[in-house]
């Protein structure tokens, strides 16, 4: 291969992505129909999959493997339970669904960036009316919309569904001292870590998705570093296994497993709830397992060592890494494309400039959800806004 074959092959995907963006990159391109498309075309394909399940759920006997380990009874109350699930889930996704629409159609966007920089030209002083501030006063302005548009479900789930069967454990007042000691923490920590990642695109140029890859990466890991020192307390009490014979096992299984243990907690779980769980988190050379003191309550300890066994098997199998990885090679690709695309920049330069920033890798990191298997904070889990989160976030893109 000559030199100039070389070079004509290494210019090719930047020719593709050129011409892609030129094809994207116009005025009266139908952004607001594809994205409506497809996300009505995700919801679409949810349901079909929820409808599938719902045919499982209505089966009258347990499977033939677990018929000797789950009684009738029992498997006819966690039927029903899953039923009511998935009827509560179809329910809020079409409501989450006609919200989304309602974004897209209605442009609210686009005027709740122009609402949130009248407020800060009005009452902010003129140091805090930058677009970086404008920035952090509209995901803030975002994300406390969200919330209370999620606050009817979280209070029917919490309060009507698992109160039903016996699950719910949390009472009002908790319910919102959890969403204030939330909303508190998002004030705390958003300003921050956005004012963080648009100052480095600002001031790094063409090469910003680099400095920002690694800003992200940091950030992750001080995130798993703080978490169970300042989030966690606030919201449960852990406390140190007592020795005892499923000590001796729990930690037996992690020297099996070469899995670098540290500690074992016990979490107050049943404050809130009455289900039973139990996860892992901290860095690759120091790990921490918390056992929900429900599911020791509720289980022998051969059971309790079980269910780590299978949570410490996400760990032996590399998941947590893997998973790690791939979420890393998609913001490389996401952000590669996004800085030799350009797309946004005209279409909302003038009305909308956050668009201008990596608008994508921002948000994809603002609602990861913690470290695996770690739990929500409070009713409003990541995982349940991200979708919205995002579609709504990227109609403006």
């Amino acid at each position: 291969m000559t030199v100039a074959q070389a070079s004509a092959n290494s210019q090719l995907p930047i020719s593709i992505q050129q011409r892609l963006a030129k094809f994207l990159d116009r005025p009266l391109f139908p952004w607001k129909r594809l994205i409506i498309g497809f996300s009505v075309a995700q919801f679409l394909f949810e349901g079909f999959l929820g409808l599938r399940q719902y045919r499982v759920l209505q089966k009258t006997k347990p499977p033939k493997v677990l018929e000797l380990e789950v009684s009738q009874d029992v498997f006819d109350k966690s039927q029903a339970y899953g039923r009511a699930k998935a009827k509560f889930t179809l329910v809020n996704n079409i409501i989450n669904q006609a919200q989304n629409i309602a974004f897209y159609q209605f442009d609210i966007l686009p005027k709740l960036w122009s609402w949130t920089g009248h407020l800060l030209l009005r009452y902010a002083p003129t140091r805090f009316t930058g677009e970086i501030s404008h920035s952090v006063a509209f995901m803030l302005a975002f994300l406390v919309i969200n919330q209370i548009l999620n606050l009817p479900s979280s209070i029917y789930h919490t309060f009507v569904l698992e109160e039903k069967f016996g699950f719910n454990k949390q009472t009002p007042q908790l319910f919102v001292t959890d969403i204030i000691k939330s909303n508190l923490l998002t004030f705390v920590l958003v300003p921050p870590i956005l004012s963080g990642f648009l100052a480095i695109i600002k001031k790094t140029g063409a090469q910003f998705f680099y400095y920002l890859w690694v800003f992200a990466a940091a950030l992750q890991v001080f995130m798993i570093t703080i978490y169970p020192i300042a989030i966690l307390p606030l919201f449960n009490k852990l406390s140190p296994l007592q020795e005892g014979k499923l000590k001796t096992d729990v930690e037996g299984l992690a020297q099996k497993l070469k899995f670098p243990l540290h500690e074992l907690y016990v979490i107050d779980g049943s404050k809130r709830s009455a289900h039973s769980n139990a996860y892992f988190f901290g860095l690759p050379w120091k790990k921490h397992i918390v056992i929900y003191d429900t599911l020791i309550e509720k289980s022998e300890t051969q059971e309790v060592v079980a269910v780590l066994a299978h949570e410490l098997g996400h760990w032996s199998l590399g998941h947590t890494t893997k998973m790690f990885g791939i979420n890393q090679v998609c913001r490389s690709m996401s952000g590669g494309l996004k800085q030799s695309n350009d797309v946004s920049r005209s279409i909302y330069s003038t009305s909308f400039p956050c668009s201008r920033f990596s608008s994508t890798t921002i948000l994809s990191t603002l609602t990861s959800a913690s470290p695996a298997s770690t739990p929500s904070l409070s009713g409003f889990s990541c995982s349940r806004m991200s979708w919205g989160l995002w579609t709504r976030f990227s109609s403006c893109l």
